[in-house]
C-alpha cells in the first residue's frame, strides 16, 4: 500500500525532492534548523483555549499528559544534555470537541534549588553541577570527593502506579502528580520500598492493575539488575508503593560494566531484559565529581559484545537459564511482545550501534547548516524488527539447525551450546520506511493488545534529530500509512481507543506537533488512526520544546 497523503496536495508532504542517491545512502543535505524546539519557555499555569480547525471528536474525555524538557538554564550556568533540561509538564484538556492547554515546571527538589541560587546547583546525566561559590577553596575541594546525588528532575514520561499518576525519569525518584492540575503532590523514592537505585521510566502493566519495572543495584559486589513487581492493590490514599517486591535478580556479564537500558520487554508469561552493549564505566561514574566530569562520559558502546535476552517467569520469578543471543545491536523501545505456539515474538526499535545517548547534546540540536547536517548523517537509523525466541529449548533440541517453524517468518534462532540460542532478527518494514529515516516512539493499542498478537503499531520517523512524520505499519503487509508536513515535527504519538472499538486500531492518534519556523506555531492533531486522515487540530497560542513521552488520561 502507497503511503496515504492526509491533507490537501498543498499541504502535505510525502517527499522532499531529495534525490534517489541520498535515499539509498540515508545521507540528507539541508535540514532545517530546530534550535526553537530545545529553548527554555514560560508555564503556562492556568488552562487557556485553543482554537480547533476540523472537528475533534465529541467522544474524546480526557486529558492528553506530556514531559519533557522545558528549562535548559539557569542565570549563566546551562545544560549539556537534552536529558538535562528541567521537567515541564503538559496538558491537553479534550472535552465535548473543545481543547484547552496548560503547562507547569515539577516542582522538583532539583528545580527549586536551581531557581534559589539562581545556577545550576544538581548535577544531570550530561551536565555536572559546579562548587557552590560561596565556599571556600578548602570546601569546594573537598566536595569533589563527594558522590553525586541522584537528581528528581522526573522529565522522561508519565507513569501509572495503583491508580495514581507519576512523573518519572530513571534515578530512584518519582514525582506523583494530579493529572488535572499538574501539581506535585509526593516525593516517592523507590529504594525505600525496595532495594533498588534507579527504575526506569517505562513500566508494563498486566490487566490486573500489576505493575513490572526494572532497576539496577550497586553493592559492593558490583551490580545487579533487578525486576520489580508493584502489586495493583491500594491499602490507604497515602499508599504509593507499599508492597513492591523483588521478582528476580540477574547478574551483568560484567559486574563493573553493567549495561544501560532505558526499557525492556513483557510478555504474558515473561519479562524479557536486554542486556546490550551500552555499558556503564562504574568507576567513571563513581568518581565523575572528581574529574570534573558529567555522568554520561561513563556510558559507552561495546560493539564487540553481544546483545542478549533474559527471559524471566512471571509467576516464579526463575531467571531461563537459556540465554538468546543476537549480535550487537542497541535498543531504547520495545514495540510489544507474545508468545504464540512455543516462540516468545520480540518486537523492538534497534540500532546497529548505541552512541545516539551521546549524540544528543544540546549544542547538537542547536546546530544548523552543514553543521547540523553532519550531526544526523553520522546517527544510525532505528529500525521495528522481530526476534522469535524459542521457548521449549532442552538439552534433547537440536543444534545448528534453524528452530524457526513459523510460517512466512524470516527470523532464525539456532541452538549453538549448552543454554545458548543464536537469533537472528526479521525486518517489519519495507524499504519504504527507509524514506522516512526509520522509525522511534512505537506505540500500539496497549490496553487491548499489549501481550498479545498485534497486527498495527504506530511511531514517529527520523528524517531529523527529531521525529518529522507520524507512521502507522501494518504487520499484515508491512505497508506503511504516513502524516507529514514539511517543517512540522510530531510528537510520540498516543493511540485512544473509541468506546465502541471492535478492530484493533478504530480510535484516534494524539500528537503534538511544533514548528520551528513559527512562533507559537505548536498544535495537538488527531487523526482517524484507521485511515490516518487528519480530523482536526486545536492550535495552541504557546511555544512548546519538543518532549519525550506522554499517556491519555480518560476523565467521565
Amino acid at each position: 500500500m502507497a503511503p496515504v497523503k492526509m491533507d490537501s496536495p498543498d499541504d502535505t508532504v510525502l517527499s522532499d525532492g531529495v534525490g534517489e542517491e541520498q535515499r539509498a545512502s540515508g545521507v540528507l543535505k539541508g535540514l532545517e534548523c530546530i534550535a526553537p524546539l530545545v529553548r527554555s519557555v514560560e508555564e503556562t499555569l492556568e488552562p487557556i483555549p485553543t482554537a480547533v480547525q476540523g472537528t475533534i471528536p465529541s467522544w474524546i474525555h480526557g486529558n492528553l499528559l506530556r514531559n519533557g524538557p522545558g528549562k535548559f538554564e539557569f542565570g549563566n550556568t546551562h545544560y549539556n544534555h537534552w536529558f538535562d533540561g528541567m521537567a515541564l509538564l503538559h496538558q491537553f484538556k479534550i472535552q465535548a470537541g473543545e481543547v484547552t492547554y496548560r503547562s507547569r515546571f515539577l516542582q522538583s527538589d532539583s528545580y527549586r534549588k536551581n531557581s534559589e541560587k539562581d545556577r545550576i546547583m544538581v548535577s544531570e546525566f550530561g551536565t555536572l553541577a559546579l562548587p557552590d561559590p560561596c565556599q571556600n577553596l578548602f570546601q569546594r575541594f573537598l566536595s569533589r570527593f563527594e558522590m553525586i546525588k541522584p537528581t528528581d528532575n522526573a522529565s522522561v514520561s508519565f507513569v501509572k502506579y495503583k491508580g495514581d499518576y507519576y512523573v518519572s525519569t530513571e534515578t530512584n525518584l518519582m514525582h506523583k502528580v494530579d493529572p488535572e492540575t499538574l501539581a506535585s503532590i509526593e516525593k516517592v523514592d523507590w529504594s525505600k520500598f525496595v532495594a533498588v537505585n534507579g527504575a526506569t521510566a517505562h513500566p508494563h502493566c498486566d490487566p490486573d492493575g500489576t505493575v513490572y519495572n526494572m532497576g539496577n543495584s550497586y553493592g559492593s559486589k558490583g551490580a545487579l539488575y533487578n525486576i520489580v513487581r508493584v502489586p495493583p492493590e491500594k491499602k490507604d490514599s497515602t499508599d504509593s508503593l507499599q508492597g513492591a517486591t523483588v521478582l528476580c535478580s540477574i547478574m551483568p556479564a560484567n559486574k563493573s560494566h553493567p549495561s544501560y537500558y532505558h526499557s525492556f520487554a513483557m510478555s504474558e508469561n515473561y519479562v524479557v531484559f536486554i542486556e546490550q552493549p551500552i555499558k556503564m564505566d562504574l568507576l567513571k561514574i563513581v568518581t565523575c565529581k572528581l574529574r570534573g566530569k558529567g555522568l554520561s562520559e561513563g556510558i559507552y558502546w561495546d560493539p564487540k559484545q553481544d546483545t542478549v535476552f533474559h527471559l524471566v517467569d512471571k509467576k516464579t520469578g526463575q531467571a531461563s537459564s537459556v540465554r538468546y543471543h543476537t549480535k550487537a545491536i542497541s535498543t531504547f523501545h520495545q514495540i510489544n511482545a507474545f508468545e504464540e505456539d512455543g516462540f516468545l515474538m520480540l518486537d523492538m526499535c534497534c540500532s546497529e550501534d548505541g552512541q545516539a545517548i551521546n549524540n544528543y547534546l544540546i549544542q547538537n540540536l542547536r546546530k544548523s547548516g552543514d553543521a547540523l547536517d553532519q550531526v544526523y548523517n553520522e546517527m544510525t537509523r532505528v529500525f521495528p524488527r522481530r526476534f522469535v525466541l524459542p521457548l521449549g529449548v532442552t538439552s534433547n533440541t537440536p543444534s545448528n539447525q534453524n528452530l524457526n517453524t513459523r510460517p512466512d517468518s524470516l527470523a532464525t534462532c539456532l541452538k549453538t551450546g549448552k543454554d545458548k540460542v543464536l537469533c537472528q532478527h526479521e525486518d517489519l518494514h519495507g524499504d519504504d520506511l527507509l524514506d522516512y529515516g526509520g522509525l522511534e516512539f512505537p506505540q500500539i493499542n496497549y490496553g487491548q493488545n499489549n501481550t498479545r498478537p498485534y497486527r498495527y503499531f504506530y511511531g514517529c520517523g527520523f528524517r531529523h534529530l527529531v521525529g518529522d512524520s507520524l507512521l502507522k505499519m501494518d504487520l499484515k503487509d508491512k505497508s506503511l500509512k504516513v502524516w507529514q508536513q514539511q517543517g512540522f515535527y510530531p510528537s510520540e504519538p498516543v493511540f485512544v481507543p473509541s468506546p465502541d472499538a471492535v478492530d484493533e486500531d478504530q480510535g484516534v492518534i494524539l500528537s503534538v506537533v511544533l514548528t520551528p519556523s513559527q512562533d507559537k506555531g505548536t498544535f495537538l492533531l488527531v487523526l482517524d488512526a484507521q485511515t490516518f486522515e487528519e480530523l482536526g487540530r486545536a492550535n495552541v497560542p504557546v511555544n512548546i520544546p519538543y518532549g519525550f513521552h506522554g499517556t491519555f488520561n480518560p476523565t467521565a
